[in-house]
């Protein structure tokens, strides 16, 4: 409508006036442009590593009933030989499916991600699912490709039968000690290769019957967060955030990726600890989330409790650094004395 226009449209009826009979529009055909979506907004904030020289970049995007591409570090199995099993696990972005390939017998993860995804966003996942199944670290979940039916994106990962972390309270230091270990052995991997994970939590940390522990949900999820989400005001992806990437005027504007999951990761560790959120209860993923964030970013950061050792409680400090520049890396903090001396230590 142009300025000073009136709200009332030519033909309709106004009080105190007689009504006039409404006047055909001169170009019927006539409509407003709608504005262009800026596509590259959905891109990568951080920078991705380069594809594997030792091979040409594949996708492994099928559409419909297609087979997926056999090229790559491993082939692909074709979505068709894949029988589903058992729901495992379930959200608002979508469910993971514990799935068999019926001629191998073999176990994997299926993750549905809801929702008919545009080509744009489907062209960077695959970019991304190309670049995670080069990785071959044994503390990352493996991804084994990815299917497209009728614009339903399927991941296939490998399958941990311990499932996630999420809700464990682990109270013994040799274990905890392990379990850090092995996380911060896939970090320094994912650092290595120039890969943020960007939410290191404990939904997103998974083991097995061994006790292997293996990161989860790194590369896809970044995309998806930005076009589902636009807002990305998930409270239980916020909880984990470290104060600068919530208030971009800390740190002078400056976001470290790699020091930022180092926040998350040592925010984990000390939940495993204590056995619940270390902001408190009232301040969990159930709890106000402006208090939460207004907490991460003015309160002083968690400390580990005055009964841990004290190897611990420095570990978690310098972890938690309220200043990105002060966290240790990941490669520093595998030679931590904390991780050291615990390593070979019985877990039970």
């Amino acid at each position: 409508m142009r300025p000073g226009a009136s709200n009332t449209a030519p033909g309709s009826f106004r009080p105190g006036q007689p009504t006039t009979p409404r006047r055909a529009r001169r170009r019927p055909d006539l409509t407003l442009p709608l504005p262009e979506r800026d596509l590259t907004s959905i891109a990568v904030p951080l920078p991705l590593p380069p594809p594997p020289s030792t091979a040409p970049s594949t996708t492994t995007t099928t559409n419909n009933n297609s087979t997926p591409s056999s090229a790559g570090p491993t082939a692909t199995p074709p979505i068709s030989d894949l029988e589903r099993v058992r729901r495992i696990g379930s959200g608002t972005g979508g469910t993971v499916w514990m799935v068999q390939q019926r001629s191998t017998r073999r176990i994997y993860a299926l993750k549905v991600i809801y929702g008919n995804h545009e080509d744009t966003i489907r062209r960077q996942i695959a970019r991304e699912i190309e670049i995670l199944r080069t990785s071959d670290n044994p503390f990352v979940v493996q991804c084994h490709g990815m299917y497209v039916q009728g614009g339903e994106i399927q991941i296939l990962l490998e399958y941990m039968d311990g499932g996630s972390l999420e809700g464990t309270r682990i109270n013994n230091e040799a274990f905890l000690s392990d379990v850090a270990r092995q996380v911060l052995e896939g970090l320094a991997y994912l650092h290595r290769r120039r890969i943020v994970h960007r939410d290191i939590k404990p939904s997103n940390l998974l083991i097995n019957s061994e006790r292997k522990v293996k990161i989860a949900d790194f590369g896809v999820g970044r995309i998806l967060a930005q076009t589902m989400d636009p807002c990305n005001s998930s409270v239980g992806t916020i909880a984990y955030m470290s104060p600068e990437r919530i208030n971009t005027d800390l740190n002078q504007g400056r976001y470290d990726g790699y020091a930022g999951d180092i926040w998350s990761f040592g925010l984990s560790i000390l939940e495993f600890y204590l056995g619940r959120f270390p902001f408190g209860d009232n301040l969990g993923k159930q709890g106000d989330w402006a208090s939460l964030m207004c907490a991460i970013c003015y309160s002083d950061p968690p400390e580990a409790p005055s009964n841990a050792s004290r190897e611990f409680r420095d570990f978690i400090s310098v972890c938690l650094q309220r200043d990105p520049g002060r966290r240790q890396t990941a490669v520093q903090l595998l030679r931590h004395p904390f991780i050291m001396q615990h390593i070979g230590a019985p877990l039970s």
